[in-house]
């Protein structure tokens, strides 16, 4: 055998990836994307966007929701085509899926939310900005287009809440998600532990781990400081002290103030039974989004999954129902959409690509995931969301 008949048996991949290439390269799902995050960033920094509150029971119990229900697929069914596309709040979707606001973005990777808006918008898919971002409103809607919401948190300082809204609509943001969950702040173990700041400190434990991730704090002291854009933090603060801007005392009656100030669409976010959804509707929202906050809030929180079925038979077909919290695979977004959900919505999930990897990490997770729904859709024996939608209980059984 000659060395010409040797290369066409085997086939050396050529080296030349850079490092994190390579590490997006081996990362098939949303898990690998999660490990190879926890290897190239602090400790400290990691374990504020994986973990949870108190016992992290919420958490856990998130994503096992979502791992309880089972499939029952139809056979012999003409799958060669498949459309997984939707419609959220009046506008097509190429996949159920928003990405939901995530606080400090810019900690986690210089890019932060420009990067996970440029993501989104390349997909086709709704951005949601933070008010306790790192990227300005008015910055994040100069840097990407697509389609970009905004979430609130109703402040104590009445004045900056309502300019922020101002602020929203005038730079074109659609969408605004008003988080209701948040009257205190939930303890965060895991930060607590870690006495995580913002902006970060070089603790002697920071200063230790910088052998260990030279290339996380090169990249951040090359970066703009990082702080929350929209609010006046004049000194470093813990992640924890940070809701002491939040009004512990909201209501409906700042619900019915929001819906008469904001003329776009309105979507209420938190641990909403079926009872709150019915009066979501009343108080004119347009959607609402199931969430314990990815279980960073009330430990031993109700799934929100386990919620969605009630909380569609109570408002009907019309308003739009969201779900986050446990979602990691494109499965999950089915199961979703089987029982009532217009779409779901991703934090963790795409955040543990932007710690791998930065804009590219957040574009294979969506990747992945949208390759993970149809690949679902196809073995379920349905041909489009719409029809997993309508046909939804026949699919889904309890494991």
């Amino acid at each position: 055998m000659n060395i010409e008949e040797i290369r066409e048996l085997v086939r050396v991949k050529p080296p030349g990836l850079g490092g994190a290439q390579r590490r997006l390269a081996r990362c098939h799902d949303i898990a690998d994307l999660r490990r190879a995050a926890r290897r190239v960033i602090p400790r400290p920094v990691f374990d504020y966007a994986d973990g949870g509150a108190d016992e992290e029971l919420s958490m856990a119990g998130n994503i096992g929701a979502f791992r309880r229900w089972r499939f029952v697929p139809r056979a012999l069914r003409d799958v060669s085509v498949v459309d997984t596309a939707g419609q959220v709040l009046g506008r097509p979707v190429p996949l159920p899926l928003v990405l939901a606001p995530t606080g400090f973005t810019g900690m986690l990777h210089p890019g932060g939310e420009t990067a996970a808006a440029r993501a989104a918008a390349r997909h086709g898919l709704p951005y949601t900005l933070s008010t306790m971002a790192t990227t300005s409103v008015a910055g994040l809607a100069a840097a990407t287009g697509g389609d970009l919401w905004f979430q609130l948190y109703i402040l104590a300082d009445g004045g900056l809440t309502r300019e922020l809204v101002d602020r929203a609509a005038a730079c074109g943001y659609r969408v605004l998600v008003v988080t209701v969950d948040t009257v205190v702040a939930g303890r965060r173990i895991r930060d607590v532990r870690n006495g995580l700041t913002l902006p970060p400190e070089l603790t002697m434990r920071a200063i230790a781990s910088i052998g260990a991730h030279p290339g996380y704090w090169l990249r951040l002291l090359r970066s703009p400081a990082v702080k929350p854009a929209n609010l006046a933090v004049r000194r470093p603060e813990t992640i924890a002290g940070t809701a002491s801007f939040f009004h512990p005392g909201i209501s409906w009656d700042d619900i019915a103030a929001l819906r008469e100030r904001w003329n776009g669409k309105l979507v209420i976010k938190g641990p909403l039974g079926a009872a709150d959804a019915r009066r979501a509707a009343d108080a004119g929202a347009d959607g609402v989004q199931l969430s314990n906050h990815g279980g960073r809030q009330l430990d031993r929180a109700v799934a929100p999954i386990d919620l969605l079925p009630a909380v569609r038979e109570a408002v009907g077909q019309d308003l739009t129902v969201l779900v986050d919290s446990g979602v990691r695979h494109g499965a999950d977004i089915a199961t979703a959409v089987a029982l009532g959900a217009d779409a779901v919505a991703i934090g963790r999930a795409y955040l543990y690509g932007l710690m791998a990897a930065g804009e590219p990490g957040v574009d294979r997770a969506l990747d992945l995931l949208a390759e993970q729904f149809r690949r679902t859709l196809q073995l379920l024996g349905v041909t489009s969301a719409a029809e997993l939608r309508e046909l939804g209980p026949e699919l889904l059984t309890r494991g």
